[in-house]
């Protein structure tokens, strides 16, 4: 069997070993060294070693950890309580209002924090019992407050940026710029679509009674200036330096762990256990992000080498399809990976299989990464995986299950509409990064 065909079947049988319930980490390995050493001999151990070396050596990755610490001392914090008291009480009498202060919340920790499971399990927490007592439609609020959540995976410092950066060889500060765009333009397009539905139909999110509403301005005041300003300077600590060349990523993800305590001894919800479970958590989920990537890296490597890919791009290339026109059937696959795969597995071994059509096509590199992370966003709401239902119906079980994924499939729409605009529009995606580094 030619190199060519035995990369092809590789893939194939990746494909079914991760569908049947393998480990996806163990299985990349293992069938990269495995078909390696079929058509590479010696040279696919090699490789491994090389490959996990280097990729040991991308200094940006050591950021992974600290954003992921930093996003479950934030949980710890209780600043989005204050935040979404503020927003409850500022926007009370307009139809929709809950739906508002959650997604606009989530929005402004999602840039703090960077994180998806910390968000939607504290906006659950917030707001699932006052939804649920306002008598605000369950499908909705399960949709706004899982598309909010999401939101975290997208606007800076999102930890599957700091992932996708070298993987796909763009600067993480140039990435985390192009994406402020698009998150902004999610977010505003849930608000409106919230705010429209409410104003038409207010039984879908009726205006809170005024007893739930009778914060002065100087209270709401308060409460808004407690809740933003920490995550004001935080941003700026963490997301301002990088961006501004001041920092490197790790060490701005260092700068905004040492905040982000110093905020919860300031609440006084630093305890030890917290810091234990915290450490804890982030020791998992780092861990199993870094050794997919390991993974990943020697998986790619392998099938690189046996020529699959050089084959794949030349016969798709031959079919002269326009630029757009392949862009789109790209983002159509990945968004039917995104259905059975999380984005790790996504953006580590799928991603890099496509690069070289991008990279023959002339395609900005920067502007096909964002679109990725705007795609991938649809992960988190699409079944089976669709790791925010579980979050939510963690934190609200008289939520069922099927009221969670119709509110979760409307703000998907909404997130191909957004994903469309920045295809159509490329300015939305690279006005900024233009903006700050002259590309």
């Amino acid at each position: 069997m030619s190199p060519e065909l035995l990369g092809g079947l590789m893939l194939l049988v990746m494909l079914g070993a991760i569908f049947i319930g393998f480990p996806i980490s163990f299985t990349l390995l293992l069938l990269a060294l495995i078909f390696g050493w079929i058509g590479l001999g010696d040279r696919a151990f090699y490789i491994m070693v090389f490959q996990t070396i280097g990729l040991m050596k991308e200094e940006v990755l050591a950021a992974v950890p600290l954003f992921i610490f930093m996003g479950y001392l934030m949980e710890q914090g209780g600043l989005m309580e204050r935040l979404f008291r503020g927003f409850q009480l500022l926007m009370g009498p307009v139809p929709g209002s809950l739906y508002v202060g959650v997604l606009i919340t989530a929005t402004i920790f999602g840039i703090a924090a960077g994180t998806v499971g910390a968000t939607v399990v504290l906006m659950g927490i917030m707001a699932v019992p006052i939804m649920t007592k306002a008598g605000y439609n369950i499908p909705m609020s399960a949709g706004a407050i899982t598309a909010g959540g999401t939101l975290g995976i997208l606007v800076p410092p999102s930890v599957m940026l700091v992932v996708m950066g070298p993987v796909m060889g763009v600067s993480v500060a140039e990435l985390y710029a192009s994406c402020f765009g698009p998150g902004f333009l999610l977010a505003g397009i849930f608000i409106v679509y919230c705010l429209v539905r409410s104003i038409i139909n207010p039984r879908l999110g009726p205006a809170l009674p005024p007893e739930e509403r009778t914060g002065s301005l100087l209270e709401i005041a308060k409460e808004l200036t407690l809740g933003m300003l920490p995550h004001a300077i935080l941003i700026i600590a963490t997301l301002g330096t990088i961006i501004w060349g001041w920092a490197t990523p790790t060490e701005a993800a260092a700068m905004g762990v040492v905040g982000a305590a110093f905020l919860a001894v300031v609440y006084r919800q630093f305890t030890w256990q917290r810091l234990k479970d915290a450490v804890y958590n982030t020791l998992l989920q780092s861990s199993t992000v870094i050794f997919l990537a390991v993974c990943g890296n020697v998986f790619g490597a392998v099938f690189s080498r046996l020529g699959t890919a050089t084959v794949a791009t030349d016969a798709l290339l031959a079919w002269q399809i326009p630029p757009v026109a392949m862009l789109t059937l790209i983002m159509v696959v990945i968004f039917l990976l995104g259905w059975p795969f999380e984005w790790p597995a996504i953006i580590l071994v799928f991603v890099p299989l496509m690069q070289p059509i991008i990279v023959s096509m002339k395609i900005d590199m920067l502007w096909f990464a964002t679109l990725i992370a705007v795609n991938l966003q649809t992960a988190f709401l699409s079944p089976p995986v669709a790791m925010s239902a579980y979050y939510l119906k963690g934190v609200a079980p008289a939520w069922s299950l099927g009221d969670i994924y119709r509110g979760m499939s409307q703000f998907m729409v909404l997130q191909l509409i957004g994903l469309a605009l920045c295809i159509i529009f490329p300015s939305i995606s690279l006005w900024f990064p233009r903006y700050l580094f002259g590309k």
